[in-house]
């Protein structure tokens, strides 16, 4: 039996006692009564929410293997009937067919009290896996679970650190390794092909087993998609393809760093002055205060009532244009929440836009010493207002970027107005939020002149999110936590269709004795100027933060990053527009260009970028020389000029020279010649 349909070939092959599925030589599932590929059955889930932080247990009461398959084929499709015993009732029912080049299993649940589906998909011991949305732990997941529930990712994601332990005791926020705001139920395995899974339900992907990769959803999903590929750049397109891709940067972007300033329109011009006067080339200030600031134990927060706050910023709507008429955009700072003390919360209160409690009452949330309503997306009139509120308060207002923070915090027990139940709505919760962004700015006719950056991300974020941005990275060195985890995070999310990423320079989370060090904020500046977006934040208490310019030697260190990156503009362009057109992420895993390249599939923390770049950033502190593994091509060390043949090579990198290479038949390799002279 087979079908072919668009260059894609499906093969069900009946075996003893059960079926084999193969889709373009790749062997997806084998079937026997011995060895099921799917179970269902029936648990109880314990969910609670703390800040963000979600502590989540479950019972499982019966788990079915379905063991018996009935296989009918129609009009080229087929239709297979699962059961637990021979002639027994059947319990799901699965039809598996080419649509649109893609093979498509759908599934229909035939009992109603099922709520557990375990899925097994054939895996073989040397094969890798990577995706699952923006990981920031691990890039190749094989020989780990990972449980897909967007959430705070924690702070320190590490349980053997003493600062994770701490959050832990303190908090509830010490997170793990699988603790992300951006989870998705799509993988992307080395054998070349791509499987989703359609559901917003809780998962867990484990690829920990030898054999096979079992999927675990808390429903039977609609369906999963698997599309294959010669190569992970076609791969990678097809990605795309399905999820939709994200819109090129706007030109201003690419002027310079975007300096994250806060405390008033005095200081920003002060903090300005002081930037430019060194060299700095800046094309924007982020003041995430702009509508207000409030003190917790946690430092400095936000007011979250999204309007321009006069006492904070005076004469901000004159400053704007004035700004924008040299160059430097404004960007501010909004999230999908209303803080009670302001008139925001009132409109939504009076107009019915925010969620519910069981008892009919508004649902408020604690986000750590201050209590908001949700504004609920599932009501469409809450969603024209909330557009309306970015359009006119922001938009209108002259500002040209944004932060588009949380979306990872819908409680599962809200009352929503769509009544589907919370726990399913919950993951959907960051797509919805990027939709508001992107209509916001598409209906106000500038989408390509505003840029907004989102860290909570699921399925179908690809296309309404103009910029991902790493999270809350603690500020320091550790590898779950620090520096080196948003490199990681960079390669997984674009894998999936998110090729756009950048993090805060520096970092944000100065907890438990972290305290942001000069070297560090400098060696995060040396990676910032190979992102596709350069942007400073002074943390969550900037006074146990260094900033950029409480020296001189970090104020022309950054100066000169920043006149890297320009420069490279022209190189980063391209890679954006080829983001924009194929879905090719701009930081890139090694072997997307070097196939044959074994050690290449288990780097993490160094990427390409574009084709013609690699980049190795310094992570770790006290380090005037650094390795990196250069996969076999002809590489021209940046700074130095010296070329190198591929393997294992030591560079010097003292301050201000990271390891970056280019390749010598660079096309580009004019404009890298460029570089080296700054």
């Amino acid at each position: 039996m087979q079908n072919t349909l668009k260059e894609s070939k499906l093969v069900l092959n009946k075996i003893e006692s059960g079926f084999e599925v193969i889709l373009n030589h790749v062997l997806l599932f084998r079937h026997t009564k011995d060895y099921p590929v799917i179970f269902v059955g029936r648990g109880e889930e314990k969910i609670d929410m703390y800040r963000g932080n979600f502590d989540i247990k479950d019972y499982v009461i019966e788990r079915i293997p379905l063991k018996y398959a009935e296989i009918k084929e129609y009009n080229n499709e087929y239709e297979i009937d699962f059961s637990s015993f021979d002639g027994g009732e059947v319990l799901l029912n699965l039809s598996i067919k080419i649509e649109n080049g893609r093979l498509k299993m759908e599934y229909i649940n035939k009992d109603s009290s099922i709520n557990r589906f375990w899925l097994r998909i054939a895996a073989n011991p040397d094969e890798k896996i990577y995706g699952c949305g923006e990981q920031l732990s691990y890039f190749n997941l094989r020989g780990k679970n990972f449980p897909l529930w967007t959430s705070e990712p924690g702070v320190g994601r590490n349980k053997n650190t003493y600062v994770t332990w701490q959050a832990d005791v303190k908090d509830k926020a010490g997170g793990d390794y699988y603790n992300t705001n951006f989870p998705q139920p799509t993988y992307v395995s080395s054998q070349k092909y791509y499987c989703h899974t359609e559901t917003t339900a809780y998962a867990d992907f484990d690829f920990r087993h030898p054999e096979f990769h079992e999927l675990q959803v808390w429903e039977v999903p609609k369906s999963l998609v698997f599309e294959t590929a010669e190569t992970y750049i076609e791969l990678v397109e097809k990605i795309s393809n399905l999820f939709g891709r994200q819109p090129e940067l706007p030109e201003w972007v690419y002027n310079g760093v975007i300096l994250g300033i806060q405390g008033g329109t005095e200081v920003v011009e002060q903090k300005l002055e002081k930037a430019l006067a060194a060299g700095m080339k800046v094309s924007g200030v982020w003041c995430q205060d702009w509508q207000g600031k409030r003190i917790t134990s946690f430092g400095k927060r936000l007011m979250w009532n999204w309007q321009w706050n006069e006492n904070e910023y005076p004469e901000l709507d004159k400053k704007i244009p004035q700004w924008k008429e040299n160059g430097i955009r404004f960007l501010s700072y909004i999230n999908p929440y209303v803080a009670i003390e302001g008139h925001l919360y009132k409109v939504a209160e009076e107009e019915g836009y925010l969620a519910l409690n069981d008892k009919g009452e508004i649902y408020l949330v604690d986000f750590g010493e201050f209590y908001c309503g949700v504004v609920d997306f599932t009501n469409e009139e809450a969603c024209e207002w909330y557009k309306q509120v970015i359009k006119e308060n922001m938009i209108d207002f002259g500002i040209d970027g944004w932060m588009a923070d949380f979306g990872e915090y819908l409680p599962t027990d809200v009352v929503l107005k769509n009544g589907v139940d919370a726990r399913i709505m919950h993951n959907a919760w960051p797509t919805l939020w990027a939709k508001i962004n992107y209509e916001a700015v598409s209906e106000a006719k500038k989408l390509g002149e505003v840029v907004y950056f989102m860290r909570a991300g699921y399925t179908g974020v690809q296309k309404y999110c103009t910029m991902l941005w790493g999270g809350d990275q603690s500020v320091d060195w550790s590898l779950d936590d620090g520096l080196a985890s948003v490199i990681p995070a960079a390669l997984s999310s674009g894998m999936i269709g998110c090729g756009l990423h950048h993090s805060d320079i520096g970092g944000y989370t100065s907890l438990h004795g972290n305290k942001r060090s000069k070297e560090l904020l400098m060696r995060w500046s040396e990676m910032g100027a190979f992102t596709p977006m350069m942007r400073t934040h002074e943390g969550n208490r900037p006074d146990d933060c260094f900033q950029y310019d409480d020296d001189q030697e970090s104020l022309d260190h950054l100066a000169r990053m920043t006149n890297i990156f320009v420069t490279l503009a022209p190189y980063t362009k391209s890679l954006v527009k080829m983001n924009s057109e194929r879905g090719i992420p701009v930081q890139r895993p090694l072997f997307m260009h070097y196939e044959n390249d074994e050690i290449a599939y288990d780097l993490k923390y160094q990427y390409l970028y574009g084709e013609d770049v690699l980049v190795a950033p310094v992570h770790q502190e006290n380090q005037s020389e650094w390795e990196v593994y250069l996969p076999e091509d002809t590489w021209v060390h940046l700074w130095s000029g010296r070329e190198y043949q591929g393997g294992y090579v030591t560079v010097e990198a003292p301050i201000g020279y990271p390891p970056v290479f280019y390749r010598k038949e660079s096309k580009w390799k004019e404009l890298f010649l460029k570089l080296s002279d700054i």
